[in-house]
Order: structure tokens, then sequence, then C-alpha cells
């Protein structure tokens, strides 16, 4: 039972993280070009904010994976609980700096992929959800 109620909040605060980067994202511009407001032709603005969302949720649910898998790890020593916190430092700083609120801050803007801009993260995000299913 407490395992569920653990469960419930991690995934009530992803739902809060991934809100608070929509807010965040809408507020953004995704644009292309030197100024604010210049778009590239079929670079839409709401796959970005998709993506931005997805990858702080990414990179929440991944910390926490992270965490879990340390505590394993320096609970048993198992050499797999080490790979998997390797695993989930990897696609953690994927998530990072795949995070268009990231690359808006660091002063580089979309590039127009459309909606291949999010699917990774779509996927990143469903192996993120199975993994923190499966390690709880």
């Amino acid at each position: 039972m407490k395992e569920s109620k653990s469960l419930n909040g991690i995934i009530a605060v992803a739902v809060i993280v991934g809100i608070l980067a929509y807010v965040v994202a809408s507020q953004s511009s995704f644009t292309m070009g030197h100024g604010m407001g210049q778009h590239q032709a079929g670079d839409y603005e709401i796959y970005y904010t998709i993506k931005a969302v997805l990858a702080s949720v990414n990179a929440f649910l991944l910390i926490v994976l992270s965490s879990i898998y340390w505590r394993v790890y320096r609970d048993t020593g198992l050499e797999f609980s080490l790979g998997l916190v390797i695993f989930s430092f990897a696609l953690l700083f994927y998530s990072l700096v795949s995070n268009p609120l990231l690359v808006g801050v660091m002063g580089y803007r979309g590039s127009g992929l459309g909606p291949f801009a999010m699917l990774p993260d779509l996927f990143t995000c469903v192996a993120s959800f199975t993994l923190l299913f499966i390690s709880r």
C-alpha cells in the first residue's frame, strides 16, 4: 500500500512538473532566425511546447529512477544496479540537453523538425514510466 501511495505521489509531482513546463514553454518563443518572432516554414511552436513538457517530465522521472537505482546499488552492491544508475543518468542528460527550455536559455532556437522534434521525448517518457513502474 505504501508503494502505491509513493507511486501516486510521484505521478502527481510529474503532472505538476508537466503543467509548470507547459506554462513556462507557452510563455517562451521557440523560433528560428536572428530575432524573436521569426518562424521557419514547418516549424510549429506547439511541438516544441509538447517537447518541453515531455523533456521536463522525463527529467523528473529519471531523477526519481536514478535515486531508486542508486539506493538499490548502495544496499546490494550489484553491478547490474550500477548499470541501471549509469543508464538512467544517460537518459537524464539526454532529457536535459534536449529540453527546448534549456536550449532557449542557452541562446539557441528551434530547428524546424515539426512533430519529429517531440517524438523521441514521447518514447523516452513511455520508457521512463515503464522503468519507474517496474522499479517500484
